[in-house]
């Protein structure tokens, strides 16, 4: 298959890599952040931390959306959950993150209306089904997923669909890197940036963190040879002693990314200050919607009082969401917490460190 099999062929990986061991400059360790949750679980899939010379290390980062979820927000989900009238309809990632006293997949195995979907608009067709509810989509995502929460909620006003809700946890990545440079505890030498997020808001998005904090970056796919490649052009800006955006998924992303997404984005939400799992409170980081699309907020619309949230006792998914520790730091990694009993995000979802650590082997 044209652009997936060719990123896939072993004998082009092995080149790459043999290329990133010329390129790579000695005498120095290199740290690189993995900004996406799937390049994390690609490199863990793909065992390619072993074809990387020594001092070269991967990072993993905050961008899995649902790992950087506060916990308040889950608790407001399972408070709507226990509501009479309400269905919460949700990706399946978020069914099993823990709460402070209950995560939906248990209250949906209490009788709870809980329905896993695939989409935005999934939700929209049960709200249609369904008059008598209320129906909460939990809209959980970054710039890659917000669109189509944009298009469903501008579809359901059109359309006068007053029995649907979104509770809105969309965040923003470039603040998020913007705090990941400022940590003192976090020595990075650039980001391998994310590749879905990237063809919604362009390479140039990250033109701040090569020219005002002086680290590479590098714009990749999502298969093998995508991902080498990303780590060979953050090499090269250090052979050539210059900071850049580089951009090797161009086939997808465009410098300026996609103008339609950007505008259905401005017209339907407004950008707000948002609490991110281990970065804590970023300006400018999360999504709203608008005051004209209010109807549509679960939290505005939907009087209910979530419990008090109970600090996560004993998981650092915090600190392995900001690299500053890595899975096997846990004491309750592969232990209390696992895959069928999670204690914090980052085991729960499909892109979590965590879960990829534990399904693949920790390295």
């Amino acid at each position: 298959m044209k652009y997936l099999d060719e990123f896939r062929d072993p004998a082009r990986a092995r080149k790459v890599a043999q290329a990133i061991e010329y390129v790579t400059p000695a005498g120095r360790e290199f740290a690189f952040m993995e900004v996406c949750g799937t390049h994390t679980m690609a490199i863990a899939r793909y065992g390619l931390k072993r074809l990387l010379p020594p001092n070269v290390g991967l990072v993993s980062g905050p961008g899995c959306p649902v790992c950087v979820t506060p916990k308040e927000y889950v608790d407001h989900a399972v408070a709507l959950a226990r509501t009479p009238g309400v269905t919460v309809a949700t990706f399946g990632d978020m069914m099993r993150v823990p709460g402070s006293s209950a995560d939906l997949f248990r209250l949906q195995a209490e009788g709870a209306n809980v329905r896993v979907v695939y989409s935005a608009r999934d939700a929209l067709d049960l709200a249609r089904a369904e008059p008598a509810r209320k129906v909460v989509f939990l809209a959980v995502g970054f710039e890659t997923t917000s669109p189509t929460v944009a298009a469903t909620v501008k579809a359901a006003a059109a359309e006068g669909v007053g029995n649907f809700f979104v509770l809105t946890a969309h965040k923003l990545i470039p603040p998020a890197m913007r705090a990941l440079c400022e940590k003192e505890d976090l020595a990075l030498d650039g980001f391998l940036c994310p590749a879905h997020v990237s063809a919604i808001i362009g390479s140039s998005a990250y033109d701040f963190v090569a020219d005002g904090y002086e680290l590479a970056c590098a714009v990749a796919g999502f298969e093998p040879v995508d991902i080498l490649q990303g780590i060979y052009l953050l090499l090269t800006q250090y052979a050539d002693g210059e900071r850049r955006v580089d951009n090797q998924y161009s086939r997808v992303v465009k410098t300026a990314g996609n103008r339609r997404a950007q505008e259905l984005l401005a017209e339907v939400f407004e950008v707000c200050d948002s609490r991110w799992r281990g970065l804590g409170e970023l300006p400018a980081s999360g999504s709203a919607l608008r005051e004209e699309y209010a109807a549509f907020d679960a939290a505005r619309a939907i009087d209910v009082e979530p419990e008090e949230t109970v600090p996560d006792c004993g998981c650092i998914c915090g600190d392995v969401l900001t690299g500053v520790k890595v899975p096997a730091d846990c004491a309750l990694f592969g232990g209390r917490c696992t895959p069928g009993a999670p204690v914090g995000p980052c085991m729960v979802s499909s892109e979590g460190s965590c879960a990829a650590a534990f399904k693949y082997g920790y390295e």
